[in-house]
Formats: C-alpha cells, structure tokens, sequence
C-alpha cells in the first residue's frame, strides 16, 4: 500500500469514528432531553419499585424521592419535572408501593433511594423525600426515621388515620427534620386530618423532634393540583397555597439538600 493510499484510508477511518462519536454524542442528548422534559419509566423489579427519574440539564443533581398520593403518580409528574429543572435528580415513585397493608415499604424504599444513589445522574449523598396524601403518610412513616439515607421530609396533606391514636409513638421514630402541610378542610376519607397534624405537632414539641407544621385555612385536600386527582376533591386548587407550599419546600431543600454552587 502506498503512502498516499494509506493516509487516505486513516482519513476515512479517522471520519468514520468521528461520525459515530457524533452520532452518539448527538443520541445522548436526545435521551438527557427526553429524561429532563418527561421522566424516564422503569418497572418494579429486583432493584427496586416501580419508577419516573427525572434529570436535571446539568446531567447530575442531588436526590429528590416524591411519593404520589392513593391515584398514583400521573398527577406527581409536573411537580417531579420542576424539582428537575432547579437542578435535582427527581425520582417519582408510587405512594401504594411505599404504604400499604403488605408492609413492603420500608424495604421498597430503602431500594429506591439506593438505586437512585447508584445513578450518574445522582450527587453522592443522601435523598430528601416528598410525599403526598398516602405518599406523604409514607414519607413519615418510611423515610423520616431513615436518618442513614434521607436528610428531610416533606409531606403534603399526609394520611394519618392509622397512627391517629397512637401520635407520640409515630413522631418519636423521626430522625430528620420534618415540615408538614396541611389543610384545615380537608376531610377527604377521613385520611388526613388537620387534628391528627396539629397533635403531631405537639407530640413533636415534647419529644424535642425537628417538626414545623404550616395550615392552609382555606385548603382541602389536593390543594397543590391544578386539574386534581381522580376520586379526590373537586376544585381544591389553591394557587396561592400552591405557591406557599412550593415556597417552603424549597427553602427546606435549600437548608438540608441543597444544589451545588
């Protein structure tokens, strides 16, 4: 072969690659966009349950595990895909997957975070976890004492009804700082009381747990959903509690997960 056929074969060898580097860089993108814009689904399985992963622009972003309400995670997946575009690694999980009668929960979840922690997509560390109605009552009973994997909680109107004789023993199994929403008219199912809130509150107060407790007068349960869930309230929409509640669960995220500088 000569010189000239050589450098000629390099050169196509050379573009070739070039090419399918490109091509690839190009079929990353597409897949990054796609996960930023409308979440990437994986099924349960031995990994762990069921999931929605969000991420962020960045590429990498610290955990945020959100646990939807009783109707599944469809109405959740707005609220999942903000957190992402502020620059967390959102993970959407099925609130009936992290509470419920079997008791699998805490094994779920516990997967869940750890999955989520292997991902490059995740800074190393710990998950903050938010949940809503039977979520946020997972969030509570779930994630709050798993100090060694979650740095906060949130919960949004959570369900209670099981522990609403038994308050003191639910708040004393806290282990990270707790901020609860809740709303004063909800009496959807009996699920998620103001009383049993505010009792928490005072349960909290005695056993010297890092617990706020913020009541929305006006609200019902759902108040953060603009076009509700199936089977919950109709028009519970509250923007201007929507927007407090988004308020402060950024600045608890802020103090306890916050984004890279």
């Amino acid at each position: 072969m000569t010189t000239m056929s050589m450098l000629a074969s390099f050169r196509g060898s050379w573009l070739v690659r070039t090419a399918q580097c490109g091509l690839f860089g190009v079929l990353f993108g597409i897949v990054a966009a796609i996960a930023h814009a409308e979440g990437v689904s994986t099924e349960a399985g031995p990994d762990g349950p069921a999931q929605t992963a969000y991420v962020p622009a960045s590429g990498k972003g610290p955990i945020v595990i959100v646990i939807s309400g009783q109707t599944g995670p469809n109405s959740y997946q707005t609220y999942a895909a903000e957190l992402a575009k502020l620059g967390y690694y959102a993970v959407l999980l099925d609130g009936k997957d992290i509470l419920n009668p079997a008791l699998t929960g805490p094994a779920a979840l516990k997967t869940a975070i750890e999955r989520a922690q292997r991902s490059p997509a995740a800074v190393p560390g710990k998950a903050a976890v938010i949940g809503f109605s039977l979520g946020g009552g997972g969030a509570l009973y779930n994630a709050a004492p798993m100090q060694d994997l979650v740095s906060m909680v949130v919960a949004y109107y959570p369900y209670t009804r099981t522990w609403v004789d038994k308050v003191s023993f639910f708040v004393k199994r806290f282990r990270v700082p707790v901020l609860v929403m809740a709303a004063q008219r909800d009496r959807y199912q009996n699920c998620c009381l103001v009383e049993t809130a505010q009792a928490m509150e005072a349960a909290a107060k005695d056993a010297g747990v890092k617990f706020e407790l913020v009541v929305y007068p006006e609200a019902d349960h759902g108040f953060n959903l603009e076009s509700g869930a199936h089977g919950e309230p109709v028009r519970a929409y509250r923007r201007d509690d929507d927007r407090d509640a988004w308020r402060r669960t950024l600045e608890m995220l802020k103090q306890y997960q916050p984004l890279a500088n």
